[in-house]
């Protein structure tokens, strides 16, 4: 809407005041004639519940536009071309946090763009199954980063539907998966899924390159780093291996699980928009990449991933299962990584998920973990008085992870908390504490009484 309101005007402002988190908008109506004015809002009420992240905001409306929204911050929140169909909000639709955001986006892309409502998940298999066979062509090979998460899980089946035998799913085990992670892979993707996989285990280099690394963002490099190097090193174990046969070329491409909301919040993809933080598999990739990469779901959101796994066939319990990082408990655990630190940490998040199990509430929740904080607290523990570390816990529910909120287990379940907070103190040597982690994503909290948003830091 800024950048609109700049090309017809130049009257964009800084704000007196941040708004950001949760708002309330009035829908401004048009009493006119001009039927194309409140189409946008159409059906959507008086009143919506919007997330907004701006500091900047318009100064005036711009010449030959009416506003169709406002809140008391922000009194052009929405505007529309009195002529043509032009739409600028100054909220975001596009996330959870806005409950009517997908009314508004169909308003638009059907009623005012006209857009044709064909297509289908289905559709989507076969143009990618087809866009990857024409890619790769007849004899090319592909290596695929595969980690048993529902993304390259999918990406792995598009893909062995696609070329089949050409193929090569790897898995690097890294060090830092959660329990039994490898081992649970590789029998769920060969016996289940029918995926040649291969496990390389490069825990120890990983945790070499590690050794003394603190700060999050360059452990996602290091991490990215060694990543590639030991994708490009089985590349050529398995091109060597190939040599000798006539139906297969060399191993050019590399698969991954990359989705949208990895790509935003690493590279600005589309815009002026913040890096917020690198995944391992999009900002984190060294200039030596010999391989060209393919991915397949890089403009898909986890929601329609896992609408894309059901129709490959690929069993609820792995089309359901939480999203885990590249980086993995590497990222997980404050300070420095350790083989110590390392089984703390997965210790206390294998507790958490097999309670959140064996209680109904895993599919519940979209994503839950523990991290360890290296901060020592005081404790008791029998009739001694102990320092140990603090566990976080932390789960959220979102359906496109862009923005998410923390599960109420207070509500739900009032003495599960107590129970993982229990088993963890009692079971895992140098924990004293456990803290459950209410942060929304992105952190916000409104205040009812003021109508105003705040930071939390």
């Amino acid at each position: 809407m800024q950048e609109i309101a700049w090309n017809f005007g130049k009257d964009v402002l800084a704000g007196e005041k941040r708004e950001y988190g949760h708002a309330k908008v009035d829908v401004v109506r048009d009493g006119g004639s001009r039927v194309h004015i409140n189409q946008l809002l159409q059906g959507l009420g008086d009143r919506l519940e919007v997330f907004m992240s701006h500091g900047d905001k318009l100064g005036q409306i711009p010449g030959g536009f009416t506003v169709i929204a406002a809140t008391t911050n922000a009194p052009f929140a929405g505007i529309v071309h009195n002529e043509k169909p032009i739409y600028g909000v100054q909220f975001h639709p596009e996330v959870g946090h806005t409950p009517k955001g997908q009314d508004l986006l169909r308003n638009f892309a059907v009623k005012i763009c006209r857009a044709q409502q064909h297509w289908t998940m289905q559709e989507f298999v076969h143009q990618e199954v087809e866009r990857i066979r024409t890619l790769v062509g007849e004899k090319g090979q592909v290596i695929g980063a595969v980690s048993g998460g529902v993304d390259s899980t999918v990406a792995a089946k598009l893909m062995n539907t696609a070329i089949g035998g050409r193929f090569h799913a790897v898995m690097i085990d890294n060090g830092l998966l959660r329990k039994d992670e490898a081992k649970n892979v590789l029998e769920t993707l060969t016996q289940e899924l029918g995926i040649r996989l291969t496990v390389v285990d490069a825990s120890q280099r990983f945790l070499d390159d590690l050794r003394g690394v603190v700060e999050p963002e360059r452990k996602r490099k290091i991490i990215g780093s060694r990543f590639i190097t030991e994708f490009q090193k089985k590349a050529k174990e398995l091109e060597v291996a190939a040599a000798g046969s006539t139906k297969a070329g060399p191993i050019e491409w590399l698969l991954q699980g990359t989705l949208y909301p990895d790509v935003i919040e690493s590279i600005s993809f589309k815009g002026p928009s913040q890096t917020i933080k690198t995944h391992h598999n999009v900002g984190g990739l060294p200039d030596f990449l010999k391989l060209k990469l393919i991915e397949p779901l890089r403009l898909l959101f986890k929601d329609e991933v896992r609408v894309l796994g059901t129709k490959l066939g690929i069993p609820e319990s792995l089309v359901w299962r939480h999203p885990f990082p590249g980086p993995g408990l590497g990222i997980r655990i404050l300070g420095e990584i350790t083989k110590s630190q390392l089984e703390i940490a997965r210790a206390a998040d294998h507790i958490f998920l097999s309670e959140l199990i064996a209680h109904g509430l895993y599919q519940k929740t979209s994503q839950a973990f523990a991290a360890l904080i290296p901060t020592r607290a005081v404790g008791v523990m029998g009739d001694k008085r102990v320092y140990g570390q603090m566990i976080s816990l932390r789960a959220v529910t979102s359906n496109d992870f862009m923005t998410a909120s923390r599960c109420h287990f207070d509500v739900e379940n009032r003495d599960f908390l107590d129970l993982v907070s229990s088993r963890i103190t009692n079971e895992i040597a140098g924990v004293t504490r456990v803290l459950y982690d209410v942060t929304s994503k992105p952190p916000w909290v409104w205040s009812a009484n003021l109508g105003t948003t705040v930071l939390l830091t």
